[in-house]
C-alpha cells in the first residue's frame, strides 16, 4: 500500500475522507467513451507545448480515458477570460497573469506548472549591445507594455545600482525582436530566452541573453495550468488529475524522444520551422521539470510562489492579500494527495 493510500485510510478513520476515493491514472486507464476536456494554449502552438502534443501523439490521453481538445487562443489575452466564462476547461497562462486575474476577483487556481522557470529575459543584440544591467544607464529598453515587465525592469536596475529614471522604457508591443534588430531600442525585456533567444542564435545574431531569476527578480513559473476553483468537485477533479499526470507522461516521452511530439506539433501548425522547434525543445527540456528529481512533473513550490506574490505586492501590482495556498494546488500530481481540495485554503 502506498504512503498516500495509508494516509487516506488514516483520514477515513478520522471521518475526513473515503479511503481509495481517488486513484492514480494508469497506462490502461481508458474507459468506454472518453471524457472530453477543452484545453486552451497561452499562444499559438509552439515548442513550449510539445509535451502536450507528445501525450496526444503517443496515445497517453486516450489511455487515460481523455478526449483532449487542444485549442490556440483567439488572442493572447483570451485564455483566462474564456476559462472564467466556462468556454474551456483548462487554460495555460502565466503565473503573474493568474495572480492579476485573482486580484480582479477571479476564483482561479493553478493545478500544475508547465514551465518551472521564467522564460522572460533581458535581451540585446549586436557588438555594441549592453551586456549587463549596469550598461543600460542612459539606454532605451523595449517591453510589451505589461505592468509587471516594467516592474521587472525597475527591480533589475535597482539591483544593479542604476537609477530607473535614467533608462527609457518603450512599449513596442509584441515586436520585441524587430525593435532590437532595427535599433529602435538598445535592449528588450519580454522576449523568451528559449524561443526568440534560440532563434536569434540560429540566425547568427549573437544575442546577449540575461534571465530574470539571475537579475534580482524572484523566480516564478512562466506557464501554468489554470482551472476554475468551483469546478474542482470530485468528478472534474478526477479529470484534471488524469490530464496533469498524463501530460507529465507526455513530457517524459518528449525527453526520451522528441520526434513524435514535434511531429504532432508541426501537424497542428504546419507553418512552424522544424529546426527551430527542435532547438527550442532541446533548450526548454530542463525547465519542463522540477530541479529536485524527487518532485513530480508539474510540481509548484509554495515558497517560491509566496516570494513572487510578496514581490508583486511590494511593487504595487497586487493590493489584495493572497497566499500560495489559495492560489495553487499540487493535489493532482502523482502521489501528492487524494482530496483535490485539501490543499486549497479558503479565500
Amino acid at each position: 500500500m502506498t504512503r498516500v493510500l495509508i494516509l487516506a485510510c488514516i483520514w477515513l478513520a478520522l471521518g475526513l475522507v473515503a479511503c481509495g476515493e481517488k486513484e492514480e491514472p494508469s497506462a490502461a486507464g481508458g474507459t468506454a467513451g472518453s471524457a472530453p476536456l477543452r484545453v486552451m494554449l497561452d499562444y499559438f502552438p509552439n515548442a513550449d507545448h510539445a509535451g502536450i502534443y507528445a501525450a496526444q501523439a503517443e496515445g497517453i490521453y486516450d489511455a487515460a480515458g481523455l478526449d483532449v481538445d487542444v485549442m490556440p487562443p483567439p488572442d493572447p489575452s483570451a485564455p483566462l477570460k474564456l476559462l472564467q466564462a466556462g468556454k474551456v476547461d483548462i487554460a495555460i497562462s502565466y503565473e503573474p497573469e493568474l495572480l492579476l486575474a485573482r486580484e480582479a476577483g477571479a476564483e482561479l487556481v493553478s493545478v500544475g506548472a508547465l514551465v518551472q522557470k521564467p522564460l522572460t529575459s533581458l535581451m540585446s543584440v549586436g557588438k555594441d549591445a549592453p551586456r549587463t544591467p549596469a550598461a543600460l544607464e542612459g539606454k532605451r529598453v523595449g517591453t510589451a507594455g505589461l505592468p509587471y515587465q516594467s516592474a521587472y525592469l525597475k527591480t533589475i536596475l535597482r539591483a544593479a545600482g542604476v537609477d530607473p529614471g535614467s533608462v527609457k522604457e518603450t512599449n513596442v508591443g509584441f515586436n520585441l525582436v524587430p525593435a532590437m534588430l532595427s535599433g529602435k531600442v538598445d535592449a528588450t525585456l519580454g522576449a523568451f530566452w528559449n524561443y526568440e533567444g534560440v532563434d536569434l542564435e540560429r540566425r547568427g545574431r549573437d544575442p546577449v541573453i540575461q534571465r530574470m531569476e539571475a537579475l534580482g527578480v524572484p523566480t516564478y513559473s512562466e506557464l501554468v495550468f489554470v482551472v476554475r476553483r468551483r469546478d474542482l468537485d470530485q468528478d472534474f477533479g478526477a479529470l484534471v488529475r488524469k490530464f496533469i499526470q498524463s501530460t507529465g507522461k507526455g513530457h517524459e516521452a518528449l525527453r526520451e524522444d522528441a520526434k513524435p511530439g514535434i511531429d504532432a506539433l508541426l501537424e497542428a501548425d504546419p507553418g512552424l520551422d522544424r529546426g527551430l522547434q527542435e532547438a527550442v525543445v532541446a533548450a526548454t527540456l530542463p525547465v519542463f521539470f522540477p530541479d529536485d528529481d524527487e518532485r513530480p512533473w508539474g510540481y509548484q513550490d509554495a515558497a517560491e510562489w509566496q516570494a513572487y506574490i510578496d514581490w508583486m505586492v511590494g511593487e504595487g501590482l497586487l493590493t489584495r492579500p493572497q497566499t500560495a495556498e489559495q492560489v495553487l494546488s499540487n493535489e493532482f500530481l502523482p502521489g501528492e494527495g487524494l482530496d483535490p481540495r485539501s490543499a486549497l485554503e479558503q479565500d
